[in-house]
């Protein structure tokens, strides 16, 4: 019968991508940790690991059973978690996946409330991308994610956060600052500077010119969204942006679409995971702290 520690090495050798690495992080001798692995190969009859002077790599069957481990492994942290409350600890940490412009513009403030109230209670933020925020709820990386709630996994549940309108930004002296509304035509005939693929912002924008068959001219792509506010406030192209974005930034003006474009963005969790006292005292400040803004 396998153990969850071997099954860690193995998880922690794939993530490293070396036995070298992944021995020092677990502050193992590597001699150790390559019998332990060669134990379990014998043990299951297959080999999951190949390693060469390029690394480690893992084979068909280590990649079933990399799947398998992680699942084990989450819902063991799952089981520790909920025994520890029972006993009357908490978690203390709340691990959260959030999108750029909510990290910038929406949560700030919460964020330092919730800490005020709560100051036992970890936060730890990740800002990515949407589709990576699922990935990593999915594997169990993630305890809460801020997500667009369409399509959702089945293996995700999600909970209602706010809905904000997506607008065209740009800068106060742009030939379209004076427009009132924007059709998707205008809009697709400018030199546009757009998230990479993967944040929700770029998911919207492809699906509007895949719907309406327009070519955008994406001039600048980046992550960083700063750098693209900067693009447009000096002019050298627009972007789409959330009203709470524009609405804050004076040197740029958020222009609604003909054809207004709302997102509803939601926390999400596993539905198969133990969502923590932390966590879910998070999520009921949160929404607590959206409703008293109206």
């Amino acid at each position: 019968m396998l153990n969850s520690k071997i099954l860690y090495y193995f998880v922690t050798i794939v993530e490293h991508g070396s036995y070298t690495k992944a021995a020092q992080a677990l502050g193992i001798a590597q001699s150790a940790l390559s019998i332990a692995i060669r134990k379990l190969e014998k043990k299951i009859g297959v080999t999951i690991l190949h390693r060469s002077s390029k690394g480690v790599t893992v084979t068909k069957e280590g990649e079933v059973l990399l799947t398998h481990a992680k699942a084990i492994l989450t819902k063991i942290n799952d089981a520790q978690i909920a025994i520890d409350e029972l006993r009357g600890f908490e978690k203390g940490e709340v691990k959260i996946g959030i999108p750029s412009m909510m990290g910038s513009y929406f949560f700030p403030e919460i964020l330092m409330a919730f800490n005020f109230k709560y100051p036992d209670i970890k936060l730890s933020i990740v800002e990515s991308g949407t589709q990576t925020i699922r990935a990593q709820l999915l594997s169990g990386e993630l305890d809460l994610g801020v997500i667009v709630n369409d399509h959702l996994p089945n293996e995700l549940q999600a909970r209602h956060l706010v809905t904000s309108q997506m607008v065209a930004a740009v800068g106060t002296n742009h030939p379209l600052a004076g427009f009132k509304k924007l059709d998707y035509s205008t809009f697709f005939g400018q030199e546009l500077v757009m998230f990479k693929v993967g944040y929700f912002h770029r998911e919207v924008i492809d699906k509007l010119c895949e719907q309406y068959q327009y070519t955008a001219k994406y001039s600048f792509e980046t992550n960083l969204l700063a750098m693209m506010l900067n693009i447009v406030k000096n002019e050298f192209a627009i972007t789409a942006l959330l009203e709470l974005v524009t609405d804050r930034e004076s040197e740029v003006l958020g222009i609604p679409f003909e054809e207004p474009v709302y997102l509803d963005l939601a926390f999400a969790w596993r539905k198969d995971g133990y969502l923590s006292i932390a966590n879910r005292r998070f999520i009921d400040f949160t929404l607590n702290e959206v409703n008293k803004k109206g």
